[in-house]
């Protein structure tokens, strides 16, 4: 099978697809055949500083969707056939830039029916990311007033989703060109990004960190009991400082069937900017870590895939 793998060229870095042997579900594991994989920051930021990898050798991407191949002693929530798509492993090594990937049974929900592969690969790390901060995490309540920063992006536009569908006020950030796609979210404001200017937002009772660097002035917008969630591991010390707490998503079945009924129930869905085949991972990067990206890069793992 194929699979990215992060190496060492020389002096360079790089990401390389090569052969490997289909790897063999364990005890309470699936083996699925991936259809499309999500990229997402936490892949480049991993690829560049190795994170809880180490160095590499090693291989990134955790968010998947794909088709039971096999399964392992004891599991008894999957058949082979089923589609499906989780976050396996994370942080630890999950391998998902791969055409097949094993991870534990529990790890994984069944994928909406309502959305594509391409879709679907895009939602795990993503959307449990936003449900964990928001229902989770901050517990978000009906007329709450909630501040989505790159609320156009990968977590931000799922985020931006659920919190509408748990009755919230939701005020995002986007450039210009994106606000027409923030309001179709469900946004009640849109403001322009580029200023940097969140002067005149008060009272939030919930605010998320999705871009390095913003605690300070999201924390000046908080009402007083109000919660502030950082994303990124670098703003964890100021988000601390300040009051808040800095979150990382953790794998949860039942997350993934809470994202799942959402999308069931029209309430949320995925929108890919673009998919590309496996052997463009590196451009897929290089886009992604622009930060322009709207909604979710996703791979295309297998050759026959859309």
């Amino acid at each position: 099978m194929r699979r990215v793998t992060q190496d060492v060229l020389g002096d360079a870095s790089v990401l390389r697809v090569v052969e490997a042997d289909i790897p063999v579900p364990g005890p309470t594991e699936i083996l699925v055949e991936v259809c499309a994989a999500g990229v997402n920051p936490v892949d480049w930021k991993v690829r560049t500083g190795g994170g809880y990898l180490g160095a590499p050798p090693f291989t990134v991407g955790w968010e998947l969707s794909g088709i039971v191949a096999a399964t392992g002693t004891g599991v008894t929530r999957f058949a082979v056939g089923d589609e499906v798509f989780g976050m396996p492993r994370f942080p630890g090594e999950a391998a998902a830039y791969a055409e097949y990937v094993t991870g534990p049974a529990r790890q994984f929900a069944l994928k909406p029916l309502n959305l594509s592969h391409a879709q679907a690969g895009g939602l795990a790390l993503a959307g449990l990311t936003a449900w964990q901060v928001l229902v989770e995490t901050a517990g978000v309540l009906p007329g709450q007033r909630v501040l989505i920063p790159a609320a156009a992006g990968g977590v931000g536009h799922l985020a931006v989703q659920i919190a509408k569908a748990r009755g919230a006020y939701v005020i995002g950030t986007a450039s210009a060109p994106k606000h027409d796609f923030v309001r179709s979210l469900g946004a009640d404001e849109v403001l322009d990004h580029t200023t940097d200017d969140l002067s005149g937002v008060k009272d939030i009772d919930v605010a998320v960190a999705t871009i390095a660097g913003q605690i300070p002035r999201l924390a000046a917008t908080l009402a007083p009991q109000g919660a502030l969630i950082a994303l990124n591991g670098v703003d964890e010390a100021a988000a601390i400082e300040a009051g808040g707490v800095f979150l990382l998503a953790e794998p949860d079945r039942a997350g993934l069937e809470h994202l799942s009924a959402l999308v069931l129930d029209g309430r949320l869905t995925v929108h890919v900017e673009r998919v590309f085949p496996l052997e463009q991972v590196a451009l897929a990067h290089e886009l992604g870590e622009r930060g322009h990206t709207t909604g979710k890069l996703v791979l295309r793992t297998q050759l026959d895939t859309a």
